[in-house]
């Protein structure tokens, strides 16, 4: 489905104005001695500086602060698309400029680009704005510690106070062995627990670290290891 384009009527004279005060701004700059582009760019240069006037100027409103900057150079760039307006209607002969406003023509770069430097970078204070969606963390709720009241009439007496019982020192807790190593392969230590159960078959007495390593060909450390599983 086609969406219908509906024509604002507000929209439609904004391009109809900016279009002729565009046109008029050119006819002027051309008729000031500001030939080929330099008279197509002037236009560009007054409609640039209304535009951030205009949105500074709605900035410093939410903000609640003066703009009298602001409404200065709006003030400024209204006053230079109004006058080439006015200028190019019949008013003035093109054939013909005065040399104050050759002068004022020729001077408008340096003050746009001065009243847009001074629109853009003032700094301003940071709105409430930016941190309504920021809810601040609740402070944890610190629960009041009650101390326990003493009594009215303490005991001046040590005698008299109640002395504990005596206190029997407990038994030691015998330590625990030591567990044995378990960086030994469980394959090799099946097989150290069948030849622990022969060699007692045999000789009827454990098998030692030492039988251990010159039967499987072990290095000592990992015999003892071997051994230790076999406890």
């Amino acid at each position: 489905m086609f969406r219908k384009v509906r024509l604002d009527a507000v929209l439609v004279q904004a391009v109809i104005a900016g279009a002729l005060s565009f046109a008029h701004l050119h006819d002027l700059a051309a008729a000031a001695g500001q030939d080929g582009w330099k008279a197509w760019a002037y236009p560009v240069s007054v409609d640039l500086l209304l535009v951030a006037a205009w949105r500074r100027l709605r900035l410093l409103r939410d903000q609640g602060e003066p703009a009298r900057a602001a409404w200065s150079w709006f003030a400024v760039a209204l006053a230079a698309s109004l006058g080439a307006n006015v200028a190019t209607a019949g008013l003035l002969d093109l054939n013909d400029v005065p040399d104050w406003l050759r002068i004022l023509v020729a001077g408008w770069p340096a003050l746009a680009f001065l009243g847009g430097t001074l629109l853009v970078h003032t700094p301003t204070t940071p709105t409430t704005a930016a941190t309504d969606g920021v809810k601040p963390e609740p402070l944890p709720v610190v629960e009041p510690v009650t101390v326990p009241a003493q009594p009215e009439h303490a005991p001046q007496n040590p005698a008299a106070m109640p002395v504990p019982d005596a206190v029997e020192p407990a038994e030691p807790v015998p330590a625990l062995p030591a567990a044995p190593p378990a960086d030994v392969p469980p394959a090799l230590v099946d097989h150290a627990r069948k030849l622990a159960d022969s060699h007692r078959a045999s000789t009827g007495t454990p098998i030692d670290a030492a039988t251990l390593r010159d039967r499987l060909g072990l290095p000592g450390p990992m015999a003892d290891q071997l051994a230790a599983h076999l406890t």
